[in-house]
């Protein structure tokens, strides 16, 4: 096992009917920015109780952040934060708004006058001391925000990851029944982001780490138990209560500490969202069969461990069980009506060099655990996943 640290200072209030418990959260005095998306919280009626839920608070509202939290909307918000003396912030939706949200509380406190600068360090900590403090409401379990450290931003062509220890959220309602009128493709895609936030984790090579192995295993089989169930019965409470759980379980930092980690599905998928627009988790299930194709030698004893114990495959030679592996894995996720070829989105291979080109502007041109993942075999990759 390799050394770590790990620390989660998040407040997790889980359950049925905590929305009430918002009035102890959030200071008696404070003056809250109330953030979201697209507006559904209003149509559902999640924002109005959010609302009742913080008497006697200064309390303004800013809607309209996007799926993919966006640099202009989100430097809007924090005009708003400026102006309105806002010293608390609080959103409420899925993985987008909380990401946009920790970014408005590193971009209020930015010391310069380029905010943007922010983007620009990868996965290391920003160089920034100060933020304003959060907390979320979660509507949408995917991404794992609501109980980490980090945010996804899109700017000009690119997405970019945002690191900073400041940005935990103070405290994290996860009420399952908020999430009982999501459409089912976006059930479906916290179902694939949360499978591939493991993996990209566990998939690596071995390290002796058997809590976090047996851990990473779990959340994967509680995902392929529930993932279709759940689609098919949004308002089952026990099953949609392990996916919001399993959701934040596998991004908060407890399966990563102390393993190596990879992430170079995740950051070919962002490209593949920055110039085709295709949902995030999609672009992952896109992604990780070729990718697993292409590393099944530096990933061989990972998968076949992960096809033994996840999918229970014993039979068969050492490429024969990862090739089964691979196949059981692409059926899962087109079980949940998740595409895994990037023809089914329209994408031509003429098309591909764009998102070669924009790795290299990133510089993420030595991705993998191992570092060894050249733009060469990033284009390859995405040849066998046309």
């Amino acid at each position: 096992m390799l050394n770590f640290d790990y620390h989660n200072p998040t407040h997790i209030v889980f359950g049925r009917d905590r929305l009430q418990e918002l009035d102890q959260l959030v200071p008696k005095a404070a003056r809250v920015l109330i953030l979201y998306g697209s507006g559904s919280v209003k149509k559902y009626g999640t924002l109005a109780k959010v609302v009742a839920a913080l008497p006697g608070r200064t309390l303004v509202e800013f809607g309209g952040i996007e799926a993919n939290p966006r640099f202009p909307t989100l430097m809007q918000a924090v005009a708003v934060v400026r102006q309105e003396k806002i010293d608390f912030l609080l959103a409420v939706g899925g993985g987008s708004v909380m990401d946009g949200t920790k970014f408005v509380a590193l971009a209020a406190k930015f010391p310069g006058e380029k905010p943007e600068e922010l983007l620009f360090h990868g996965f290391q900590f920003v160089p920034q001391d100060e933020a304003l403090p959060l907390g979320t409401v979660v509507t949408l379990p995917a991404t794992g925000s609501e109980m980490n450290n980090g945010a996804v931003i899109s700017y000009q062509n690119g997405k970019y990851p945002v690191l900073s220890p400041l940005v935990f959220p103070r405290f994290s309602i996860l009420d399952p029944t908020l999430t009982f009128t999501l459409p089912p493709t976006q059930v479906a895609n916290g179902v694939v982001d949360s499978f591939i936030h493991v993996v990209e984790q566990y998939v690596t090579y071995p390290t002796g780490a058997l809590f976090q192995d047996r851990t990473a295993e779990g959340i994967l089989q509680s995902l392929i138990e529930i993932g279709r169930k759940t689609i098919d019965h949004p308002e089952d409470y026990e099953t949609r209560a392990n996916l919001v759980w399993n959701a934040t379980m596998a991004l908060n930092g407890l399966i990563g500490a102390g393993v190596p980690q990879d992430w170079s599905i995740h950051m070919i998928g962002h490209e593949l969202t920055a110039l085709f627009g295709i949902d995030h988790a999609k672009t992952l299930a896109i992604v990780l069969p070729a990718m697993w194709q292409r590393r099944r030698a530096e990933k061989g004893d990972k998968l076949l461990q992960y096809a033994e114990r996840v999918w229970g495959i014993r039979q068969g030679d050492r490429d024969q069980r990862i090739d089964l592996a691979i196949e059981r894995t692409r059926d899962f996720f087109e079980s949940l009506g998740i595409k895994t070829r990037l023809r089914d989105y329209g994408v031509t291979a003429d098309r591909l060099e764009e998102v070669i080109a924009g790795l290299a502007a990133k510089g993420l041109t030595a991705l993998s655990e191992r570092q060894d993942l050249t733009l060469d075999g990033c284009r390859r990759i995405l040849q066998d996943a046309l």
